[in-house]
């Protein structure tokens, strides 16, 4: 009680650190001072000998700007010793979101945020059949070997091809049950749903290359940009040699119309073609539907606007399962894109507005599937199963893992 505010704010910040988490407005409070003075009354802030314009200069941009809202964001960089970002280019994208906060003249660089990329924990997404073949070629305490990248990649290199891909076809066996059980029994129940199908038993197949898309339904995350050609997408689901099926799911909130209409659009995609027996949307998403999904599927699909995905972490999860990431360069896959290890949409030269780049990232995700992804998964020698595409699953396996383990986040932030 002695303590003046100074004083005070100095031993919080020796306590606290500060992670910010997104550079969405969405995610970075705000607000109105009248909402503040129904929270804080007058004698709170007495309590602290400060005035009312001190206290809400805490949390502003500009500390002498009177109108400007109160933002949880500034007030945590104030009260925390450090800060950080979530991958290396979300560092870069908070200094200079955040610049103005520092003294006038700092240049971006030098404002005091770091990064620390996230990680995942290995042990709980990797699936459990994964853990046993990890057991017998790497050994029982294979997770230990994780913070040792060399000895790991070694270890991964004796596991045979034929025991990846085995794998592998046992998880999307399991897929293609799920989605057949779930879609069925969402279909029987009394709610609405937007899987338009009464019979489920020729729903999906595990021979054709199954890619996943799931997560918040979100604009940034671009959910229809797979729909800017919708008679290029169907002539690759409708393939007779090679074709495609998609597994998407995903919340909405329920306020959301623009959210809940892409989600439509999705799945009233031309009765006419295969699209209703090769797509579909696994509602009520949740934990264990996310862990299924990352394990399960061929190709992980990302295509967040730039640079607002701060770093992501389902395709961390997928690619500790042998499952190839397809993405922009945003958050975490400029990390750990090393072309061997998963497929990259470039960035498009010349173009510096946000919604600028849907046509051309459309434009390159289908040229991608078509030219590369689609005769990957299809090269096979004799039946069996398709090199090329296993090596990468195994590179996946082996680069990704330790790099984007929780362990060596908490290393990190120690």
């Amino acid at each position: 009680p002695d303590d003046s505010f100074e004083d005070a704010v100095s031993k919080v910040r020796k306590q606290c650190v500060f992670t910010t988490h997104t550079p969405v407005s969405a995610g970075n409070d705000v607000f109105s001072p009248e909402k503040l003075k129904d929270c804080f009354d007058s004698r709170f802030i007495a309590d602290l000998k400060l005035t009312e314009t001190e206290f809400f200069s805490l949390g502003k941009i500009d500390p002498d700007d009177q109108n400007a809202p109160f933002g949880m964001t500034p007030l945590a960089l104030r009260m925390s010793r450090s800060a950080n970002g979530v991958s290396k280019k979300h560092g870069e994208v908070s200094r200079g979101l955040w610049q103005k906060m520092f003294p006038e003249g700092t240049a971006v660089d030098d404002v005091p945020i770091t990064h620390i990329t996230n990680g995942v924990h290995p042990q709980t997404w990797i699936a459990p059949i994964f853990h046993r073949t990890y057991r017998k070629y790497v050994g029982p305490e294979w997770h230990r070997l994780l913070s040792h990248p060399i000895r790991w990649k070694e270890a991964i290199a004796q596991i045979p091809d034929d025991v990846i891909w085995s794998n592998h076809l046992i998880l999307k066996n399991m897929l293609i049950a799920f989605i057949r059980e779930r879609t069925r029994s969402t279909e029987t129940g009394t709610r609405d749903t937007i899987n338009e199908r009464t019979d489920t038993r020729d729903l999906f197949s595990p021979e054709i290359l199954t890619i996943g898309f799931a997560r918040r339904v979100a604009a940034y995350k671009r959910w229809n940009l797979l729909l800017t050609d919708i008679e290029r997408l169907l002539r690759m689901v409708d393939d007779t040699e090679r074709p495609v099926q998609f597994v998407f799911a995903g919340k909405a909130h329920p306020q959301d119309r623009v959210a809940k209409q892409i989600l439509q659009d999705l799945m009233s995609i031309n009765h006419e073609s295969k699209w209703q027996k090769r797509a579909c949307f696994i509602e009520d998403y949740d934990h264990d539907t996310a862990r299924y999904l990352v394990r399960w599927v061929d190709v992980w699909l990302n295509v967040p606007r730039r640079p607002h995905e701060a770093s992501g972490t389902s395709g961390m999860k997928a690619a500790m399962n042998g499952v190839l990431n397809f993405s922009v360069l945003d958050g975490w896959w400029i990390e750990g894109f090393d072309e061997t290890n998963g497929f990259v949409i470039p960035d498009p030269a010349d173009i510096t507005d946000e919604e600028a780049t849907d046509q051309p990232d459309a434009d390159n995700l289908y040229s991608i599937l078509e030219n590369e992804i689609i005769p990957l998964y299809y090269n096979r020698e004799l039946g069996g199963e398709p090199r090329q595409w296993v090596s990468r699953m195994r590179d996946s396996i082996a680069s990704l893992t330790p790099q984007f383990s929780s362990d060596r986040m908490v290393m990190d932030y120690v």
